[in-house]
């Protein structure tokens, strides 16, 4: 997420443990530098938010202190948020924060001298997207406010789970997703990636639970009492909480796994190479400045492949391949150390600048890692996404980089644009000025806005004074504009190959023509991408009796490899190959990631299936996360 005026470096601030705290995890040895929660920022020009009752321009959040008591029998979460602010309008009477489905018990401000004072506020009516504003008063000299609240049992950035929901089957489990509008249902915020703040919390759950959070964790005993510290400022959205049966598992100093005991070993077997691509980020990026890199492998119905929390990265277990064959979804999270958290974009128009950039920092970390070929391969896929999201949205104007101001919905800006667009405008820009100008144009673009909030302007304009005026002619204004600006994929797209493909692509090509039967298909050194590119190239066309005889040699229907499982059950479904139906089902009762769940139920619907989607939906629905069913229950109605 990103911006283009310039911004004064921030002050450098080494974290000892004994400054962190007893219970405090160190920072990342040889990480790097951390950046000061109080670094200095250059004044810009206010950036409005559609998406926000906050008024930060008048007034602006810089830390929230959370004291939260997690309740499983009720579902809900009982909290005291205590907000520093700062006046940005002098004599502004009112901080106007965002609020969702939150019970506000009352509210008080204080001038920091330890003494509170009840303050009159006002609730106002409930948005369905937007929720309610909370408006408190503020007097002249205050510079807190303390509310007390109680979340909703269907918070929409909660999900709770039974311990029958969990692999453990023992322990209740909740956790937060709170990109893009979650944590004003966890918390009254100024919930906008334009406000950035630092935050503590004190987390009080059942004994023998553990709490983690988006900061430095508490490494104490299980004692139900949790204490967190972020001193980076960071948005609202990546404020992130869970709470259940988790174990840890070192994977270097600076790196291990969370999650529920059977799964935690296999998780930091599956991901053992991310100190490597830590590595390979900072040699090309600059250092790595949150302390550590841990990550949280959440239970199933997690909605997405990734959460990149600061310090807590939160994983799908449908990447525990058991292969490796998964982990660019790690190298993405990591990434947003870079592009998202460290440069975030200011308002959700601007997402491209958080995914699109994370999304060519991940290819660039694969490569370093894994090998230009795996690299090449990961390209020619996403331009394959691209182009057949530019054909099937029938908005045009959802297909520029920077979002419509009208966006109706910040889920609009999340989409193969943002991410897959974003960073074929970067491959493009690296082939006009070449990889090694380039490379050091985005080091001092990170250096540069690091831990602030930009625009897409921010970055047009930081582009032109700092690579286009030190090469002219490399690129003109115009083709800027074509990617930014303007609909659709410019004429300017550079084009992926990947040779390996090309081999692929013989071997399909004398299966459909019947030269050689699956079985006789030389598939003997493929790796899971091949095998992906191959699935999800088989024409529309392809009879059941085809993938009869594809699945018999392959095996599949019963793959483990959760992507590959997604393309083929895609493929089965438009050919009536009746044989995947029941792994079909499974397959949806056991995994809540949105990027399989969505198209698959509607893919069923528009082949004829819909009795039996609404009939595995009704099933699979309770384990949902609510992002997932409020989109599930408008496809089936």
């Amino acid at each position: 997420m990103m911006n283009l005026r310039s911004v004064a470096s921030a002050a450098v601030l080494a974290f000892s443990l004994a400054a962190c705290g007893k219970n405090a995890v160190p920072p990342a040895a040889g990480a790097g530098p951390e950046q000061s929660a109080t670094a200095s920022e250059e004044k810009r020009a206010p950036v409005g938010d559609a998406f926000t009752y906050a008024n930060y321009m008048d007034a602006r959040v810089t830390n929230a202190d959370l004291d939260l008591t997690v309740d499983f029998d009720r579902k809900v979460i009982d909290g005291v948020a205590t907000l520093d602010f700062v006046r940005e309008k002098a004599g502004a009477p009112v901080l106007d924060l965002d609020t969702n489905d939150l019970t506000i018990k009352w509210a008080q401000t204080s001038a920091g001298d330890g003494s509170w004072t009840p303050a009159k506020y006002s609730l106002g009516p409930d948005a369905p997207l937007k929720g309610s504003k909370l408006e408190i008063e503020i007097p002249e000299g205050a510079t807190k406010v303390r509310i007390a609240y109680e979340t909703s049992p269907g918070a929409i950035g909660l999900q709770w789970l039974d311990a029958a929901q969990t692999a453990g089957k023992k322990s209740p489990y909740v956790y937060s997703q709170n990109e893009e509008l979650g944590a004003r249902s966890m918390a009254p915020l100024q919930d906008t990636p334009a406000v950035r703040m630092t935050y503590t919390a004190h987390v009080r759950v059942p004994k023998g639970l553990r709490a983690v959070m988006s900061a430095e964790q508490d490494s104490g005993p299980r004692d139900g009492d949790y204490t967190f510290k972020m001193p980076q400022k960071i948005p609202s959205y990546l404020i992130a909480l869970a709470v259940g049966d988790i174990d840890f598992k070192a994977i270097s100093n600076e790196v291990g796994a969370y999650s529920e005991p059977s799964v935690v070993a296999d998780a930091a077997k599956e991901f053992e190479d991310t100190p490597q691509m830590i590595a390979a980020a900072q040699a090309l990026y600059g250092p790595y400045r949150w302390g550590r890199y841990d990550m949280l492998i959440l239970p199933p119905s997690f909605p997405y492949g990734g959460m990149e929390n600061p310090r807590l990265t939160f994983l799908t277990p449908t990447l525990l391949a058991g292969d490796k064959s998964l982990v660019d979804t790690v190298a993405h999270e990591l990434a947003h150390s870079w592009s998202g958290n460290l440069v975030t974009n200011a308002t959700w128009r601007d997402a491209w600048l958080n995914e699109g950039v994370t999304t060519y920092v991940e290819n660039r970390i694969v490569e370093k890692v894994y090998g230009r070929e795996r690299a090449e391969m990961e390209r020619v896929l996403e331009l394959k996404d691209l182009k057949q999201t530019v054909a099937d949205e029938d908005r045009p104007e959802l297909t520029a980089l920077k979002m419509p101001a009208d966006m109706a919905d910040p889920d609009d800006a999340f989409s193969d644009i943002s991410y897959n667009k974003g960073a074929f405008f970067l491959f493009f820009l690296e082939s006009r000025f070449g990889r090694e100008a380039f490379d050091g144009f985005l080091k001092s673009y990170f250096d540069h806005f690091a831990f602030q909030s930009i625009t897409t302007e921010d970055f047009v304009a930081y582009l032109k004074s700092h690579l286009m005026a030190a090469h002219p002619g490399a690129v003109t204004d115009d083709e800027i504009n074509a990617w930014v600006y303007e609909p659709g994929l410019p004429s300017t797209l550079p084009v992926p190959h990947s040779d390996a493909f090309d081999r692929v692509d013989a071997e399909r090509a004398d299966w459909l023509a019947g030269k050689i039967a699956a079985k006789d298909i030389d598939a003997r050194h493929w790796s899971a991408l091949e095998f992906l590119h191959f699935v999800g190239s088989l024409p529309d066309g392809t009879t059941p009796a085809q993938m009869a005889d594809l699945d018999a040699a392959f095996g599949f229907t019963a793959t483990k490899n959760a992507e590959i499982a997604f393309a083929w059950y895609m493929k089965a479904i438009k050919a009536g190959y009746e044989p995947a139906m029941p792994a079909i089902e499974a397959f949806l009762i056991r995994v809540g990631r949105g990027k399989f769940i969505y198209p698959l139920y509607a893919a069923l619907k528009e082949n004829g299936r819909e009795d039996f989607a609404r009939q595995i939906y009704a099933e699979a629905r309770p384990d949902y996360h609510p992002v997932a069913q409020r989109r599930l229950d408008k496809t089936l109605g």
